[in-house]
Formats: C-alpha cells, structure tokens, sequence
C-alpha cells in the first residue's frame, strides 16, 4: 500500500502533461529510425497545445538531439492561467522526455514575455551534439484571449 501511495504523486507529475504520441513516421526500413510526434497540452494554461517532433532510434543507447516544435491556442486562456505560470528571465519546464541512457533529455520550457503578452515554448536538448545545442521555439500570443490586458500594452 505504501508503494502505491509513493507513487500516486509520480503518476499525477506524468499526467499532468497530458503527453500523447500521435504519429510516427519511418525514415526508412535500414535506418531503424523513426520521426515520433507527440501532443502536449500545456499543464497549467491548458488551452494550449504543443506538437513536438523528434527522431527516435529503435536500437540506439542515444536518440538524435533534432527536434521541432509548434504550439497553439487551441481552448480558452484566462488570467488565472497566467496568474499561475513562473514569470522569470528561464520559465519553467513543462515537459521533460529521456533521449538516452548517458543524461540526455529534451525538455520543453515556457517562458512569458510580458511586454508583448506572449507564450514562448523552447523546446531544446541537455546534450551538446556536434558543437551545438539543438533548440527549437513557438510562440502563443495572448491578444484575443481572456488573459490579454490592454493595460500592459508597452509594460516591461
């Protein structure tokens, strides 16, 4: 009993995500490679949805560090939401996927940009891969929803 109560907030962290693969394309039948994309919907502003598309090898201890990203509005954005998000310079990871056995992650991190009322989602890897590290960025503008202020027009 005490396992299964050790790992509730575990299972609660992971699904708070709500991440979910939604294709796979192969890149060939010798390379064992495949394009994954996954669904993400934002944990705590849940009228946004990001696709993220990244390669996995099958039979590799170290998936490539290539990915791309894409978010949307796709519900309703309120104040609350925004209320709620870290406001600093780094953001706060959102989502976090293993991309090898030796510490390699992608994470997703969101950042606000309050003078332009903006969500940024930086997709990017831990690892350096061939002197660089592989990032990728969107961006969800507020204007339109509830959470967009006339008032922090121009505000940093």
């Amino acid at each position: 009993m005490k396992k299964r109560l050790l790992l509730l907030p575990l299972i609660t962290l992971l699904g708070a995500c709500s991440d979910s693969e939604v294709g796979d394309v192969s890149l060939g039948l010798f390379t064992l490679k495949d394009i994954k994309l996954h669904s993400m919907t934002d944990p705590i502003v849940t009228g946004v949805t990001c696709h993220v598309a990244s390669v996995e090898a099958d039979l590799s201890l170290s998936d490539p560090s290539d990915s791309s990203i894409a978010c949307r509005q796709t519900g309703e954005i309120t104040p609350q939401m925004i209320a709620q998000i870290d406001k600093s310079k780094s953001g706060e990871v959102v989502f976090k996927q293993s991309k090898s056995v030796f510490f390699k992650s992608m994470k997703v991190r969101r950042i606000y940009d309050g003078e332009h009322q903006t969500l940024m989602y930086l997709s990017y890897t831990t690892k350096e891969t061939s002197g660089s590290f592989k990032h990728s960025l969107s961006t969800v503008p507020l204007w339109g929803t509830q959470a967009y202020s006339e008032n922090l027009v121009g505000q940093k």
